[in-house]
């Protein structure tokens, strides 16, 4: 599917991966619907990006938020073609640390975030994106692109909640992927590693050289724009469909 004049659902779209992402959309033709919980962040970005975007402030969990923010995605592009799942929270803890049992609220509000919001989001669009004409000679109709994480593969010492809650996103790429066959629906998940994402670019040396130290090639935190052009080339390439790539130079990540 080209990008020229379709339209994208991006979840944490005011900063970080969904913002660079949606920069690239928009350079390519494309109209951008930005969510995310930070609506002064949103409006800044939806400013800089200009009238190819839109945005609509709430909680990826909250199935009213975004059932309202796809209702004025509608209201101001006609449709959406794409849906790329950016939002998401950390957080680390011990199964079992010096003050007991990791608390299980804890544990659910990573979930709820990351792999409940994720699904959330994509079954309201996927609903959308099946009445849209077909875009290709394939007879596509939408595009979704979920974000991971190489804590799917390599989750480390106080990332259960975490880890979970992202290999839950790649557990659930192929059948996602088969559900929406028929309804000319393609789902891709990418795995990122560690990218130079405002969480990251503020951290001292110490942080960062550690990380980059056990990143094969190139030896250097991931740019949010190479995020964005893997995610147009999935978009891009129309045989891609149920499965998760790891961007991330080659790192595995260690047990600390």
């Amino acid at each position: 599917m080209e990008l020229n004049n379709k339209t994208a659902f991006i979840t944490g779209g005011a900063s970080g991966l969904g913002l660079a992402t949606a920069k690239n959309f928009v350079a390519a033709g494309a109209n951008v619907f930005l969510y995310d919980l930070n609506a002064e962040a949103l409006e800044q970005a939806a400013a800089e990006l200009g009238d190819h975007a839109a945005w609509h402030a709430g909680d990826v969990a909250d199935a009213e938020a975004v059932g309202e923010a796809i209702a004025r995605a509608k209201e101001a592009f006609g449709t959406i073609h794409i849906n790329v799942n950016s939002a998401g929270i950390g957080g680390a803890a011990r199964t079992v640390g010096r003050d007991g049992p990791m608390p299980l609220e804890k544990f659910e509000h990573i979930v709820r975030v990351n792999l409940i919001g994720t699904f959330n989001v994509l079954r309201l669009c996927a609903e959308v994106m099946q009445l849209n004409d077909p875009q290709t000679d394939d007879a596509e109709r939408g595009v979704i692109v979920n974000v991971a994480s190489i804590a799917a593969f390599d989750g480390q010492t106080g990332q259960a909640g975490y880890a979970a809650s992202k290999g839950g996103i790649v557990a659930m790429t192929l059948p996602i992927a088969r559900d929406l066959a028929k309804r000319g629906i393609r789902i891709m998940t990418v795995a990122p590693g560690v990218f130079e994402t405002p969480l990251l670019a503020g951290a001292p040396d110490e942080v960062k050289e550690p990380l980059i130290a056990i990143t094969q090639f190139p030896k250097r935190l991931g740019n949010p724009g190479e995020f964005a052009v893997e995610v147009a080339h999935i978009v891009n390439c129309g045989y891609l469909n149920g499965e998760t790539i790891r961007l991330d130079a080659g790192i595995r990540m260690p047990a600390l």
